[in-house]
């Protein structure tokens, strides 16, 4: 029966390190997405611990369908391919469906929990081979990003992520749970589903935490002496497995006595702003005004995130603008284009602050979020300095909406 109506049940995620162990001991759990996205759980398991039991959970409990998803290298391991071309539209969340299988050694239809489990444990299989199986069959592998939840954060992701994290096979099993009626179980059902069934809970969210704080996710690629109008920086270019895109960071000096934390500003990218000297935003005005306050307390970093339109890109971000100057301001426009108002992560700028040893900054923000974004992935921000600039007839709205809507702090 759905929760929805009922009082609200709170997420609160079991450890992750509990999490962990229960998939390495060979049980399930359950891995539930963002509120945002699907708004759904899986139950999900590693493929070399799946038993005819735990599947027929999974069928019987659990109710969705059955996948096993599973890294590339796996997969071409095993001659295994899309079921069908990658088209624009469609599922609109890419899910990677490949060849659906079943092994061939001691199967008959297939379809029996013990002989699905059999197939998920033979994809796990490091000595398996192509020619093990047949196609089609009853099993749905899935791929998985290779960046895993930080690349694209669905359960395909999480499945492999947890599995590698448990030390096991990166193939996982997987299935979406139900209610009763058959509609889709969400985050009320999936606490109370968890608390009937003694299952540990954990989200999305709570993989790529993980992932951010223990895993070293970027490279310095380059580093070069950058002059500025601001004063002398040295510039580094960080590339990452899990981002298309290269973030920058622009260091200013060394720690002392007097001034052992770091003074830095997280900035992301605005070009029409940064470059263009737009006045529909603060954004240029705060990057040059934090480049020249780092100068001057001689000691710290701005770590430029390619995170353009607070997470939505620029084409999105030029459009947002047309509905802007419809009547919307600039969240109601982000909605209206199906975004949050702020998608933005900062996740690899705390991996930049570690790699830069500054894991204890003072910040150069109006924004909270960026203080408790921060926070999660491990950085400590000992003091906000407010970084309050005149508005202008041009921004004077988007500041308002900022303050009202995303709590700038203005």
């Amino acid at each position: 029966m759905s929760a929805e109506g009922t009082e609200r049940e709170a997420l609160v995620p079991d450890p992750l390190p509990e999490v962990i162990e229960d998939i390495r001991a060979g049980r399930m759990v359950i891995v539930v997405d963002d509120e945002h996205r699907e708004n759904e759980g899986d139950l999900i398991c590693a493929a070399e611990h799946v038993t005819p039991e735990m599947l027929n959970f999974m069928v019987a409990r659990g109710r969705g369908l059955v996948c096993v998803p599973m890294a590339g290298s796996e997969l071409s391991r095993l001659g295994l391919t899309r079921m069908m071309p990658l088209q624009e539209e469609g599922d609109k969340y890419k899910t990677a469906f490949m060849d659906s299988v079943d092994v061939k050694e001691g199967t008959t239809t297939g379809i029996s929990a013990a002989e699905r489990a059999l197939t998920a444990r033979a994809l796990a299989d490091p000595e398996a081979a192509a020619d093990d199986f047949l196609k089609p069959g009853h099993m749905f592998p899935l791929k998985s990003a290779n960046g895993g939840v930080l690349e694209r954060a669905g359960h395909t992701e999480a499945t492999v992520d947890l599995a590698r994290l448990a030390g096991c096979r990166p193939v996982g099993v997987c299935c979406e749970i139900l209610n009763d009626d058959g509609t889709m179980a969400r985050r009320d059902d999936l606490v109370t589903f968890a608390r009937e069934h003694g299952l540990k809970l954990t989200t999305l969210a709570e993989i790529a935490r993980h992932r951010f704080i223990h895993e070293d996710l970027v490279e310095l690629e380059r580093e070069v002496r950058m002059p500025t109008d601001y004063g002398d920086f040295r510039m580094r270019m960080y590339v990452s497995e899990v981002d298309p895109l290269p973030h920058l960071a622009l260091i200013r000096g060394e720690p002392t006595e007097e001034r052992p934390h770091p003074m830095v500003r997280v900035h992301s990218e605005c070009l029409t702003g940064d470059v263009f000297g737009s006045q529909r935003c603060d954004c240029g005005p705060q990057l040059r005004t934090a480049m020249r306050r780092v100068s001057e307390y001689g000691y710290g970093a701005i770590v430029y995130m390619r995170q353009e339109g607070r997470g939505i890109g620029l084409s999105k971000k030029i459009h947002a603008y047309e509905l802007q100057e419809k009547g919307m301001d600039t969240v109601e426009a982000n909605e209206h284009l199906g975004f949050q108002p702020d998608l933005r992560d900062y996740g690899i700028g705390a991996q930049i602050l570690r790699h830069l040893g500054m894991r204890r900054i003072r910040l150069l923000t109006n924004n909270p979020a960026k203080i408790e974004g921060l926070d999660k992935y491990g950085i400590r921000v000992e003091e906000r300095v407010p970084l309050i600039l005149p508005c202008s007839e041009y921004n004077a709205r988007y500041l308002k909406t900022k303050r009202e809507k995303l709590r700038h702090m203005l």
